[in-house]
Order: C-alpha cells, then sequence, then structure tokens
C-alpha cells in the first residue's frame, strides 16, 4: 500500500533522553509501527530491560548508536583531554590554546605522586609557566614590531590576531598537565567505550575520570535546558554495565613482554625523518609493525623490515598472542586495521593535538618522552627569550628524571617531540596536507602538512602533485 500522498515523510523528533530515544528507534526499525507508535510504546516499556537483552547480553551495538549524549569534562589536564578524544567516532571540541593566556593556571597534578613527586612536578612546570610568560610577552613585543598594522585593518582585530601568533609561539611551554576542558556530542555506544577504556588506562586522572562518567550517566544531568520539566537519568544502564576492558590492559602488557623477548635492543639513533611514508605491501607484516609499535621506541620502518624478514609462522604467532584476551563481542584490536599508507612522524605534542583531531585514519603513538628533544621556534630566538626558553627545558628534564612514568608525562612541554603513526587513504592525506598547511595554521603542524606532501610526491609523482599544500615559507602572521 503507497503512503498517503498528503502524509509527512520527514519527522522531527524532540531530545529524549538517550537510552530511551535507542530503545524507540531500535523497536521503529523492529516493527512495521509508525515513529509516533514507537514512541507512545517505549513511554510506557522499560527500556533498560531492552537494552540489558540486546545490546550487553547479545551484543547488538549497533543499538547504542542511536542515543547520543552530551558530556563536558572541566578541569582535566591535557594529557587527559587527549585520550578522551581518542576516539574515531567521536564528536566534540576541546579548548583552543590560541585565544586563552594560561599565565595564571595551576597545573592538574597527577593523583599518582607522593607529596614529594608533587613538589618536584610543581616546581619543574611552575618554570614552563614562568617561561611561558616571557616568552609571550617577548614574541607579542618582537612581532608588534615587524608586524605594524596593515592599513585597513581594525586595530581590535590587529590586537587580537598578534595576541593569538604569540600565543602560538608560547604555547610550546604549556606542560601537559595544564587544565583544559572539553565538550562530547557522544553516542552510548562510544561513551560505553571511552568508559571501559579509561578504567583501564594507565593514568590515575583517566581511571578516576572513568568513575565520574559511570556517576553522571546514572543521575539526572548537571545542566538543564527545560528547567520546567524533572529531568530523568541520562544512562543508567550504562552505568551499570560499563566495565574495565580488561583485554586492553591484557593487550598491551602482553605486547610489551613479546617484544622485550623478541624485538632486538636498539642501537644507534632512533630519530629519523620527521615524516616517513611507506607503502607497506605486506599487510602480514603491517599488522605485526602496528602491533609492537606503540610498546617500543623503534621506528615504523624498522619494524616493518623485520617483520617481512620473519617466517609465516612468527607473524602467526604474534597476531594470535595479540588476541589472546579478547572478549566474546569484542572487535578486532584497531592494530589489526590497514590503510594504503602509513606515516611515521616524530613531532611535538602540540602539533599531534591538532593532528590527532583527524579520524578518517588510524592513529598510534608511543609512548610520550623527552628523549627525541623540543621544538623551537624562530621567534623565540629573534625575540630574544631563547636562554629563558632552554633553562625552562633543562627544568623539564631534570624534574623528568626524578618522576615515575608514565606519570612523569605530565610534566612534558607542547614542544616535546614523541613518535605517532597514522595510516590514511590518499584522500585523507590530501584533505590533512591542504588543510594543515594552509597560513592560519600553526608552524609545527604546518611543517608537518607540507612533509606529508612532499613525501607522497617522493613515493607517488602524479598524486603528490595533485595535493595544493602551502609551503610554511608562505606566511601570513596577520591572517585568522
Amino acid at each position: 500500500m503507497l503512503p498517503n500522498p498528503s502524509s509527512k515523510r520527514v519527522l522531527s523528533v524532540a531530545p529524549m533522553p538517550p537510552e530511551k530515544l535507542a530503545y524507540a528507534l531500535a523497536r521503529y526499525s523492529r516493527s512495521p509501527d509508525s515513529i509516533h507508535e514507537s514512541i507512545d510504546w517505549v513511554r510506557t516499556h522499560d527500556s533498560a530491560k531492552f537494552l540489558e537483552s540486546f545490546y550487553f547480553q547479545y551484543g547488538h551495538a549497533s543499538i547504542a548508536d542511536l542515543g547520543h549524549v552530551t558530556i563536558c569534562f572541566e578541569g582535566i589536564s591535557e594529557l587527559a583531554a587527549t585520550e578522551i578524544e581518542d576516539e574515531q567516532l567521536w564528536d566534540g571540541q576541546a579548548r583552543s590554546s590560541r585565544y586563552q593566556d594560561f599565565s595564571k593556571s595551576d597545573v592538574v597534578v597527577p593523583p599518582e605522586f607522593s607529596a614529594e613527586e608533587a613538589r618536584i612536578y610543581e616546581s619543574a612546570a611552575n618554570a614552563l609557566l614562568d617561561c611561558y610568560r616571557e616568552v609571550h610577552q617577548g614574541a607579542l613585543d618582537y612581532l608588534k614590531t615587524t608586524l605594524p598594522i596593515p592599513e585597513g585593518m581594525k586595530p581590535e582585530t590587529y590586537a587580537r590576531n598578534i595576541a593569538a601568533r604569540a600565543f602560538d609561539i608560547a604555547r610550546c611551554l604549556l606542560p601537559f598537565g595544564i587544565p583544559t576542558g572539553v565538550g562530547q556530542v557522544t553516542s552510548i555506544r562510544t561513551l560505553e567505550k571511552q568508559i571501559r577504556r579509561f578504567k583501564a588506562s594507565e593514568y590515575q586522572e583517566l581511571r578516576d575520570i572513568a568513575a565520574e562518567l559511570s556517576n553522571a550517566c546514572a543521575i539526572a544531568p548537571d545542566c538543564i535546558w527545560d528547567k520546567a520539566n524533572e529531568a530523568e537519568p541520562l544512562a543508567p544502564t550504562l552505568a551499570r554495565h560499563a566495565e574495565r576492558d580488561d583485554s586492553a590492559i591484557r593487550l598491551r602488557a602482553d605486547l610489551a613482554e613479546w617484544a622485550a623477548d623478541h624485538l632486538p635492543p636498539v642501537t644507534g639513533e632512533q630519530g629519523g625523518a620527521a615524516v616517513d611514508l611507506l607503502q607497506p605491501a605486506n599487510v602480514q607484516a603491517d599488522v605485526c609493525a602496528t602491533l609492537l609499535y606503540p610498546v617500543s621506541n623503534q621506528p615504523y620502518r624498522a619494524l616493518y623490515e623485520l617483520a617481512c624478514g620473519w617466517t609465516e609462522a612468527k607473524r602467526q604467532e604474534l597476531m594470535q598472542f595479540a588476541l589472546g584476551g579478547r572478549a566474546r563481542h569484542n572487535e578486532l584490536p584497531r592494530h589489526f586495521r590497514t590503510a594504503p599508507y602509513v606515516f611515521d612522524i616524530v613531532m611535538d605534542i602540540g602539533a599531534y593535538r591538532d593532528l590527532h583531531r583527524h579520524r578518517r585514519c588510524q592513529q598510534f603513538r608511543q609512548q610520550y618522552t623527552n628523549l627525541l628533544g623540543y621544538e623551537t621556534p624562530n621567534v623565540v630566538e629573534l625575540a630574544g627569550v631563547s636562554r629563558a626558553y632552554r633553562q625552562a627545558l633543562q627544568a623539564v628534564d631534570a624534574g623528568i628524571c626524578k618522576l615515575p612514568a608514565p606519570a612523569a608525562q605530565y610534566l612534558l612541554p607542547f614542544a616535546a617531540r614523541s613518535r605517532f603513526l597514522f595510516k590514511m587513504d590518499f584522500a585523507e592525506i590530501e584533505y590533512i596536507s591542504r588543510l594543515r598547511s594552509g597560513v592560519k595554521g600553526h608552524l609545527s603542524y604546518r611543517k608537518i602538512a607540507w612533509e606529508m606532501k612532499q613525501a607522497l610526491e617522493r613515493l607517488d609523482p602524479v598524486l603528490g602533485q595533485l595535493i595544493e599544500a602551502t609551503p610554511p615559507w608562505v606566511e601570513d602572521p596577520l591572517k585568522r
């Protein structure tokens, strides 16, 4: 029977409690009823029983994609914010370091620290923030001298753009423990993965956030739009079922043990090129190299070539070993996801925070470290504040030596270089290179985006030349 021509074909649905919305849309897909009838049904039936049966018991995970929640995280560290955003199916934004003055901020102290360790950490972090103030003022004075206000530009626009560029330079000194905020809109399914992942985190701050997040799901929202109506709990069923992802803990520990037993010791300098691009032909070796990358300090190329030289039986041994703790409804670890192009990138944490936002790719990282050196913006030298900059970084190195891992990573400034892996297709290379090389961006990731294009041109000149990227020496500091 054809629908009534006069009937509406597009119906909007007002905001509903996330679990009830998921129930209504799931029932709608499983019955001939209209959406009106499905919503009326949900009003008189228990959504918790439905979710417990079909989502948590039978593993119908797509049901949880139908209910969305808005969560804000306040007063968390930049390190924690990076972990929060480490979801491929994620929508949200963190506070920008470009338009805010962090000079009066207190750092987030990792709860793992003893009183003495906290004192060492705060002393070195305060040295960074003191230098942040000095570098910001020095950069601001230098930029005002070298970049006078253009004709036709409003003074308030000029002041805003100059300040933003000065903050771009000073942000290199922000420690990973600087507080920030994140707002996210995610499905219940992604939220559950987050909670389970946070509970398994190596960072106590993330484990504490997981507990708070579970509690927030079990009660009514803190911020209510319609104050005339009493708000229902956000996602109470999820709060009861989101357990720690023990398989992630086992995978991390097992891979670290396997790497210690089978990988040759690192010899010589492991820094290499800032951007190294491979197009892996051996899928097994690619998966093996990706499994080992986060638990080693070796470049992806070295791991891939090593795995290519193994027997097929040895590669299979590693892959089977990685799947040993996989739970019944768990998908494959993301290490098994492949892509035509693999970028191994040595870049500063600040650049990573920006490139990390690109989710149409697979991303992995090694431990954040101070062993690969620090980025130093040219303006630091030109503004006459290089000595203070070096002294602040020396204080970081001295502090890290006295602090336990991994919490010592909270002391790392945005300037600290670490190693990151990005696996993607050509369309994503083009998008990142074109967007992130633009003159509005921070110079550290502009250089990376440009080198990504250059690396592809060397590998495939035809595709590389299709990318319209902006060289880092083309600048317009007053453009926003």
